[in-house]
């Protein structure tokens, strides 16, 4: 530091009612509650007018190091880093002493500004008061300076905290209403049992299943997916159930249903966000199951000799082109006591230490294992089967589970 010289009593009591009115200033535009910008010039001001602070620099901490304040300099700071050598300081420190770039010779002494033992800025000084270069002096700077900084921290953290809340809050609606898009009831009377089972992989999922009663002989069943995860994809999930239902008031033409579902994802898609469907329309009195695989996992059709069919004819997914390139509507009797399971790609995208996905083989091998335990035990058999071939892992995606077993 440069040759100390200590203020004369008039002097001392001088600096003192400029420390005074400096803090006042400073307090004041806090409570005035300031943007960040105007805070800053009224620090650059404050420094400049009441203490006599000619060259300054103001380094903060925000996930990197920016300067903030940069005035009386050859240089301009804002556009050099910050070197590890002033990073590493936690103690008031002589510039002169530290082997850095001639252009910090700008400053005469860099101040750190820590808070709860964390550093949040170093200000940069020089050309002052040769009588305000004492340790005590500078430690009015550095508390002036720990005052503002930390009031803006603060201010920082309860942004953050408001944004958190206000997210929290959508999630826990976007929640409620995906809850309001799954059935209230599944079916389980002599022609058919419906049983479905929904792991989300957040607090917001991108699946959805759905069963539809048409009239006394047809119902649809469908289980789909949306491309990501979190509001967007459970807006768009609203989207396509709403949309499903409006349709069918109008037709049970399974052509139509899927070209308007189309459409209508296209023009309400964020982000380039799809959806993959399986939808089945199911006849009690022809046993018939007319079905489209929208450039979904192939659902399982497992009969009662334990051989089974996959029921992958379709399209592609919905949402990606205007209109569909292809479609095709398959139709498939059911015969007695059959099974078809439907699924999302959270169950056979489970992957062991060894990268190998537990695939559709696995997933038929455990259909066939428990052929003749209830809806609800396959489910739990099939959800052990995965969590024991992660290892326990946590499930990286959705996974919903939907099966009929037709009497």
């Amino acid at each position: 530091m440069s040759e100390l010289k200590f203020p004369t009593v008039e002097q001392e009591l001088n600096l003192k009612k400029l420390e005074l009115a400096a803090l006042l200033e400073i307090t004041k535009a806090i409570n005035n509650n300031l943007p960040e910008e105007a805070l800053y010039k009224i620090y650059h001001f404050t420094l400049l007018a009441q203490l006599n602070i000619r060259r300054l620099s103001l380094f903060l901490h925000d996930e990197e190091w920016e300067c903030k304040v940069c005035f009386g300099t050859d240089h301009n700071f804002r556009e050099i880093e910050l070197p590890p050598a002033i990073t590493a300081l936690r103690e008031i420190t002589s510039l002169a002493t530290i082997d850095i770039d001639k252009r910090w010779q700008d400053f005469e002494t860099v101040i750190p500004i820590m808070h709860n033992n964390r550093i949040l800025a170093f200000v940069m000084i020089g050309n002052v008061n040769a009588y305000y270069t004492t340790l005590g002096a500078l430690s009015f700077v550095q508390t002036l300076s720990n005052i503002i900084l930390v009031a803006m921290e603060n201010r920082r953290l309860e942004r953050h905290r408001l944004a958190q809340e206000a997210m929290r809050k959508e999630i826990e609606i976007a929640r409620e209403v995906q809850n309001m898009l799954f059935p209230k009831a599944l079916p389980n009377n002599k022609d058919v049992t419906i049983h479905a089972t929904y792991i989300p992989h957040s607090s917001i999922g991108g699946d959805y299943y759905d069963y539809i009663a048409i009239d006394k002989d047809q119902f649809l069943f469908c289980v789909a997916d949306v491309s990501g995860k979190g509001v967007p994809a459970s807006l768009l999930m609203s989207n396509f159930q709403a949309g499903l239902r409006t349709i069918l008031r109008q037709t049970t033409n399974l052509n139509t249903i899927v070209s308007e579902l189309n459409d209508l994802i296209y023009r309400n898609a964020i982000a380039e966000k799809f959806i993959t469907c399986f939808l089945g329309l199911y006849n009690r009195a022809t046993r018939e199951l007319s079905y489209v695989n929208a450039g979904h996992n192939a659902s399982i059709l497992l009969y009662e000799n334990n051989t089974y069919s996959l029921l992958e004819d379709g399209c592609t997914m919905l949402g990606i082109f205007d209109e569909l390139p292809f479609l095709n509507v398959t139709k498939v009797v059911v015969p007695h006591n059959s099974f078809v399971f439907c699924y999302t790609d959270g169950l056979t995208e489970v992957f062991n230490q060894e990268e190998d996905e537990f695939g559709i083989e696995n997933t038929i091998r455990v259909l066939q294992d428990c052929r003749f335990v209830s809806s609800r035990n396959i489910h739990r058999q099939l959800l052990q089967e995965i969590n024991h071939y992660s290892n326990g892992a946590s499930f990286a995606d959705d996974i919903t589970l939907l099966s009929c077993r037709f009497k």
